[in-house]
């Protein structure tokens, strides 16, 4: 008998045991997560009644996968682009929740006589809702389309990325057990150095590599290849001291940016549910009914700091933002519950060895919980809406009832504000380009060169590769934006001294480029200071003059530029992209859904004017997706059929309407399949058949019978289709095709 190593047992029983237990789940309509946690505790060591995993270690290993595979699939739903756009409302109402549900976390924990680390992991755990659960919950409830779970959803995103800043600083914190202030900002220095570093060399490799390899890359090449991608990341960042879900982020939001970010996803996608699967059901495994016992009372206390936490903090969050009260309710009411970025922050933890073993189920036990009370929370929001309405005072209602307001990612401000705006921008991205060549150049090819050559051949040869890899961005700090519309605004009304004022932003770009060339050969030569920075400022006036730099900068920032629009330049070309006045609907209460027209519904193949959307509904079709083309205003004699997109314009009790109603309008194929299938059959026509005389367009069997005539035999000529004209003869053998009780039918009433 063939030996099998005990991993493959391990996972036959944890598949068998969540497919078995999410069944369950499907059939009462709870979300996925709690049956993989059940099916872990099921098959876990602290179930003495079920068999149990042999390989724990084994389990753990795969569990981790899985956490970089979700985080993977998170990055590339994410777009730093996507966050520009949104304004600042998400980001305040995400840092305000944050923020407070961390440090009401950290002060729960500190009085439960917790240690530092558990408590500040704790603050952690509490802050992160669970996208998971609120979209299963947004499903379920049909509130998907309303204008309050567009405001969700668009924090959850930020949410996202907060996490994995919040997981760097816990990180920093556990593994220098430092609590200093300055630790913090040089631990989140270090951070957006390194994100930003690996997202501009990210954006102008990746995209580069697929577009020239596009032809040759099928499905199968390029989920082996943005896997590869993925996993490499990881390593690197946990190279660079990160974690290992860090890197598969920052992979995953690099591949966003690129044409092929959505094929990937889908690519990715049941590999990413395969091993998440395999990480909730390990996170199941280590919930311990004893510590639960034992911890019945932080168990509770911390599932109501959730609850009353978010409905308060939630709320007074995205009232910051500028929503109502009504839908900064809703959205908070939400939020109340935490899943599986809780269980990453904890699965952290416990990698770094800082967090108590009885946190992981307590926290497990939370979610549980606070995922089944999630339905019941939003469904709460509008009964306590009107609580706080009816005991508040009118005028003060009146401020806090105020109609949404939009604020905007980019607000139009003086031509001076724009230019230091950009300027700074473009500094900040080429010297992190500067300050990461000049660091790989001087840390590993300097002693390379040094040991290749002599000490000093070396140092130059060093210094001149580093200086000409610099030149294309020292070149950009100089003079970029010195011929843009600001800067030629500015120098035409040349008000104030303007002029001197430009001059001076050049001249301090140009001793900034001087200082990065400075540094260099001071690093590598043994002559005096002011030796090495004339040359500095020599070689960058050179640069300066350079048609060729100049040609190869262009070139540079050019690919840069169209590997990050890619992917809105195949929206735009494919209509995906929402229309610009959607923004401003929503300060009139209504606003922009896309909903999609399922399979086998009723209104296929009907006119607009037929299904009178606008009469019955009071909503309106702005535009139709079909096959990846956008068609505005559609006329009233346009079409609807199914996986159409439809672009729909109403407020949100009109939009909830028509969404249910679309989703009933679904034909139910109740038949057996097997009925379903077209059968050939020849059939005799006789004087006392019905069809004897008729045409065959007088015969209706397609209408009557739903079958169609193949042909008629007649001797040996070919069998071939019949006129329309061609009249029904005795004697006639007619060649049918339909289902089989179609045809059933048709013998049994038209053969003699």
């Amino acid at each position: 008998m063939e030996h099998l190593p005990k991993i493959i047992y391990d996972l036959a029983l944890i598949l068998v045991l969540a497919g078995a237990v999410t069944l369950i789940f499907k059939r009462l309509k709870q979300p996925l997560v709690l049956g993989y946690i059940v099916a872990g505790f099921l098959a876990g060591p602290h179930m003495p009644y079920m068999p149990t995993v042999s390989d724990l270690g084994s389990v753990e290993t795969w569990g981790n996968i899985g956490v970089i595979f979700l985080m993977f699939t998170l990055g590339i739903e994410f777009s730093f682009k996507k966050i520009m756009k949104m304004g600042s409302s998400p980001i305040i109402a995400a840092v305000t929740i944050i923020s407070a549900m961390s440090m009401l976390g950290s002060l729960l924990g500190h009085s439960f006589g917790w240690s530092r680390m558990d408590s500040l992991f704790l603050g952690g755990m509490l802050a992160m809702s669970s996208t998971t659960i609120i979209y299963k919950a947004f499903d379920d409830l049909g509130l998907r389309s309303q204008k309050f779970a567009t405001n969700v959803l668009s924090v959850l995103v930020l949410e996202d990325i907060l996490g994995i800043l919040l997981m760097v600083i816990l990180s920093t914190l556990a593994v220098s057990k430092d609590f200093d202030g300055m630790t913090v900002v040089d631990s989140l220095m270090r951070l957006l150095f390194y994100l930003a570093l690996l997202f501009l060399v990210g954006v102008f490799i990746v995209p580069l590599i697929l577009r020239k390899n596009r032809k040759w890359i099928g499905k199968e090449t390029l989920l082996v290849v943005s896997v590869g991608f993925c996993f490499a990341m990881v390593v690197l960042a946990v190279k660079l001291g990160y974690s290992a879900a860090f890197g598969a982020f920052m992979m995953g939001s690099i591949f966003a940016e690129t044409v092929e970010a959505e094929t990937i996803e889908k690519l990715v996608s049941p590999v990413k549910d395969l091993f998440g699967a395999v990480f909730f059901v390990s996170v199941g495994m280590l919930v311990d009914p004893a510590i639960l016992t034992q911890y019945w009372l932080p168990v509770m206390l911390i599932t109501l700091t959730i609850l009353i936490g978010q409905a308060v903090f939630g709320s007074f969050g995205f009232i910051l933002s500028g929503q109502s009260l009504k839908g900064a309710m809703q959205s908070g009411f939400s939020m109340a519950q935490i899943g599986e970025f809780a269980f990453i922050i904890a699965s952290l933890g416990m990698s770094l060895h800082v967090i108590s073993s009885f946190i992981y189920p307590i926290v497990v036990a939370v979610s549980v919980i606070t995922t089944f009370l999630t339905p019941y929370m939003i469904k709460s929001a509008p009964a306590a809406y009107g609580l706080v309405k009816k005991i508040t005072p009118a005028k003060i209602m009146v401020v806090l009832d105020k109609k949404p307001s939009q604020h905007k990612s980019e607000q139009t401000g003086s031509a001076w504000k724009r230019l230091i705006t950009a300027l700074l921008k473009q500094i900040a991205a080429y010297s992190i380009l500067c300050v990461a060549i000049t660091a790989i150049m001087l840390s590993f090819f300097l002693p390379f060169f040094r040991h290749t050559m002599s000490h000093w051949i070396g140092n130059a040869v060093c210094a001149v590769v580093t200086i000409a890899l610099l030149s294309p961005f020292l070149r950009a700090i100089v003079m970029r934006k010195n011929h843009s519309e600001e800067f030629r605004q500015i120098w035409r009304k040349n008000l104030r001294g303007s002029h001197f004022l430009l001059a001076m932003t050049i001249f301090v770009r140009y001793l900034l480029a001087s200082a990065y060339v400075y540094y260099i050969i001071n690093y590598v030569s043994p002559f005096a200071s002011w030796i090495h920075f004339a040359v500095a400022m020599i070689l960058v006036a050179l640069m300066m003059r350079s048609k060729r730099i100049k040609l190869y900068s262009i070139a540079i920032e050019r690919v840069f530029f169209q590997n990050l629009r890619s992917r809105d330049l195949q929206a735009v070309v494919h209509g995906k992209v929402k229309p610009l006045y959607a923004n401003h609907l929503l300060s009139r209460e209504i606003h922009i859904a896309d909903l999609d027209v399922p399979e086998n519904t009723a209104w296929a193949g009907k006119s607009l004017a037929e299904l009178d959307f606008s009469h019955k509904y009071g909503i309106m079709i702005s535009s139709i997706m079909r096959g990846g083309v956008r068609h505005n205003i559609p006329m009233a004699q346009m079409q609807v059929y199914p996986g159409d997109r439809l672009e729909v314009i109403g407020n949100d009790e009109q939009l909830k309407l028509f969404a249910s109603r679309m989703s009933e309008a679904v034909v139910h194929v109740d038949m057996a399949p097997e009925q379903r299938v077209m059968q050939l059959k020849c059939i005799s026509v006789s004087t006392s058949s019905p069809l004897f005389g008729k045409t065959v367009r007088d015969s209706r069997l397609r209408e009557d019978y739903r079958c169609m005539i193949v042909g008629f035999e007649e001797g040996s000529e070919a069998l071939g289709l019949p006129s329309a004209s061609r009249v029904f003869r005795d004697g006639d053998l007619v060649w049918l095709v339909g289902e089989k009780n179609s045809l059933r039918k048709l013998v049994s009433e038209n053969v003699k």
